[in-house]
């Protein structure tokens, strides 16, 4: 009778619904296996089998093609990486595995790159080329600057003021003095401050003098690389507006060298301007006069002198600058020490009229 009961109710338990409590998880079954793990694998998109290993110059173009046009960051950064390495590595009589002219235009994109470390490995990179090189590129390496340093991103912004100034270390006489260099990278400069000038034409901003350029440079994230703007600005002033050692032309016995050899002067007839009939020492010496090029507006003209760079710096940006500059040694603090160095290129640089000293030098010419 017991027995007959208790197989009843073992039939009815498989007929009856389990009553589940409310937030428990449902009970796992004796014989189940969890297959929630992934295993490990490496994927290659394109594998093949060699017995010879690629040359250093395959591995070099490789990774210079990955570095201008990967779309990851962190390949861009470490192409870069292998780059600066295998240059850093070339014993001193070596060529490079490539030519600048060729790397170049790959690479100067990415001073404009979203990624930092990408942007500062390009710097150490270029550090590494050699410096006649830049030279001949720098009115190519002047349109990214240029780009970088009006970027909306102030990271970008920084950075290529960093490379203008690395550009001002290997090649200043080039950067100011090629195609656009001058006027074009000096209002760029100025914009970025907030000190364009109404005399600028069409490219400047009518009526920029009703706002105050030294509370728009010093307000907000702006005000904490406002220094470091002023620095560069003012080695950019120097290199254009001063002359050095290597370039100053004076008389008696020193050595004239305007790329054309280094001859002497002042040591007797008829030895004068000797150095106008000398064959070329730099590439392209006849730029300025753009025989065969498109023809070029007031911002593109190649100024090859100090004293041009002073006619035009003084007719667009002198009365700029000058109220820039007062403004932020108002300011004080390490704007005002900044804005110090500037005017005192500035006292440098303008201290003898212009049209006084284009004359001096075409009558010394005569």
């Amino acid at each position: 009778m017991g027995s007959s009961a208790k197989k009843k109710r073992e039939k009815k338990k498989d007929f009856q619904k389990t009553k589940l409590r409310v937030g428990k998880a449902k009970p796992k079954p004796d014989n189940f296996t969890d297959t929630s793990f992934r295993a490990k694998s490496i994927v290659v998109n394109q594998q093949s089998l060699s017995t010879s290993a690629p040359t250093s110059a395959a591995q070099f173009t490789h990774n210079l093609s990955l570095a201008s046009s990967s779309r990851s960051e962190t390949q861009r950064r470490d192409s870069l990486s292998y780059l600066t390495k295998v240059l850093s590595t070339l014993p001193v009589s070596s060529p490079q595995p490539l030519p600048t002219a060729i790397i170049l235009p790959k690479l100067l994109p990415l001073f404009l790159d979203g990624s930092s470390s990408v942007r500062s490995q390009l710097l150490k990179f270029l550090r590494l080329l050699p410096t006649p090189d830049i030279a001949d590129h720098s009115e190519s390496l002047l349109l990214y600057l240029r780009a970088g340093i009006t970027h909306l991103s102030s990271q970008i912004s920084i950075d290529a003021l960093a490379g203008l100034e690395w550009a001002l270390e290997v090649a200043e006489k080039d950067i100011v003095s090629c195609p656009g260099g001058w006027m074009k990278t000096l209002k760029c400069l100025l914009t970025m401050l907030g000190w364009a000038s109404a005399k600028l034409g069409a490219g400047g901003v009518a009526g920029i003098e009703k706002w105050s350029s030294a509370s728009r440079g010093l307000m907000g994230e702006a005000g904490k690389t406002f220094p470091r703007k002023l620095t560069v600005l003012s080695k950019f002033l120097r290199a254009g507006l001063v002359d050095t050692d290597t370039d100053s032309e004076l008389d008696g016995d020193t050595v004239m060298d305007g790329g054309y050899g280094g001859a002497i002067r002042g040591r007797g007839f008829p030895f004068t301007d000797f150095q106008v009939h000398m064959i070329p020492t730099r590439s392209n010496a006849y730029a300025h006069l753009n025989l065969f090029g498109t023809p070029r507006d007031e911002e593109g003209e190649m100024y090859l002198d100090k004293e041009s760079r002073q006619r035009v710096f003084k007719k667009f940006f002198y009365d700029a600058v000058k109220k820039g500059v007062d403004d932020a040694r108002k300011a004080g603090g390490e704007s005002g020490r900044a804005a110090a160095m500037v005017n005192k290129v500035l006292v440098e640089g303008m201290k003898e009229d212009v049209d006084d000293a284009i004359l001096d030098k075409n009558w010394v010419g005569v």
